[in-house]
């Protein structure tokens, strides 16, 4: 029986992994041809977006340029999208997950699964503290809707991948079959899939490189060269080895992971962005060089750049997060909060200078020109 395959959410990744789903679901006799994608419509001048989708076979507002195939429709109304979906791949920002599982809840097909494309944890209203542990997202999925639920990360930027440039990503899935079933989904000559069972050990290594992204930012503004990114980066990796391991040894976290794309490669490209926007000289956000343009020029490196927009500014992160994210809240900062807290009670704040180091800066208690001072005595380095 033919798959039926819906994506949920149709910002710029989302529609480029529409855009994989429905030529190879047009080639394949396993999948059903049309597969759908969930908009949360709104207006493009005077016409929704679904219907631009739909007559135009583009979407022009979050990935101007690419055509999609003309069997890749685009719906609004998310309880039948859940119950015609055999197969739901959310591709949408984290905060906006809870309600969207909400609309999705009593409306799913027995049998059906889901993958998750979204990286982060998740962190609850903006009032509320973050939930003791890392609150992983497709828990949240697995709990809201009652079905198993893959993971695909890896160094993905949508605007690269929408122009068939090589990449690959990486899969995690328990399910044999299922994996195998995902990969021919997902798998084009371009975009190269790779297989691990442990969902988990994907998933939190797409989480915890959110932190030493912010890192990142933190060198770039403070104006020091590759070398000190570099081994910011290095440091980094084996800060998320050691954690893991410590804390999800259980778990099956192993270094064939993290050097998987959803590990090291994910790292790198959250690290470099070679297109990002300068900043104006001013530095005020003010312009057309401002802070909203800086955060869109590119899907990936926001942990990067909110990093350095804390330093170039010096303002506050909620301000930060309001003026570059819509409010949404960044993961790098509150992942690092988690971690500090963890550390904190397991008494290896010493072991973990980098993730410290992050935290107290993010949080106000460290100032930025002394990060790399909390580097130079590195665990690594004795």
């Amino acid at each position: 029986m033919e798959k039926h395959v819906a994506v949920v959410g149709s910002g710029n990744m989302g529609s480029c992994i529409s855009k994989i789903c429905a030529l190879n679901a047009r080639s394949s006799t396993e999948f059903c041809n049309e597969v759908r994608i969930w908009v949360h419509e709104e207006l493009i001048g005077e016409e929704k977006l679904s219907d631009i989708i739909n007559t135009r076979h583009e979407n022009v507002k979050y990935l101007a340029g690419t055509r999609l195939p003309e069997n890749a429709i685009a719906v609004t109304d998310l309880a039948e999208l859940g119950s015609w979906a055999d197969i739901l791949i959310f591709v949408l920002p984290q905060q906006f997950l809870p309600q969207v599982l909400a609309g999705l809840k009593g409306h799913t097909r027995p049998g059906a699964c889901a993958v998750s494309l979204i990286k982060g944890v998740f962190a609850g209203q903006e009032e509320e503290p973050m939930p003791k542990g890392l609150s992983l997202l497709t828990d949240l999925i697995r709990s809201n809707l009652g079905m198993e639920c893959a993971v695909l990360m890896g160094a993905n930027l949508a605007p690269e991948i929408a122009k068939e440039v090589y990449c690959e990503a990486t899969l995690g899935c328990r399910d044999p079959t299922r994996a195998a079933q995902l990969k021919r989904l997902f798998q084009t000559p371009y975009f190269r899939i790779s297989i691990i069972e442990n969902e988990f050990s994907v998933e939190i290594c797409g989480a915890l490189k959110s932190i030493v992204a912010t890192g990142a930012g933190f060198c770039d503004a403070l104006g020091f060269g590759d070398n000190t990114k570099a081994a910011v980066i290095r440091l980094g990796f084996m800060e998320i080895l050691r954690y893991v391991q410590r804390f999800y040894g259980s778990a099956g976290v192993t270094k064939r992971t993290l050097m998987q794309s959803c590990g090291i490669g994910d790292i790198i490209s959250s690290c470099y962005n070679t297109k990002d926007v300068k900043w104006a000289a001013t530095h005020d956000g003010s312009g057309p060089l401002g802070m909203h343009d800086l955060v869109t020029t590119c899907y990936g490196g926001r942990n990067r750049k909110l990093g350095e927009a804390m330093v170039l500014t010096g303002k506050p992160l909620r301000q930060l997060e309001k003026e570059m994210l819509d409010g949404q809240r960044l993961q790098g900062p509150l992942i690092a909060a988690e971690v500090h807290r963890a550390l904190q009670e397991e008494g290896q704040l010493q072991r973990f200078p980098l993730m410290v180091a992050v935290h107290l800066i993010c949080s106000g208690q460290m100032k930025p020109r002394d990060f790399i001072e909390q580097l130079r005595e590195h665990p690594e380095h004795m």
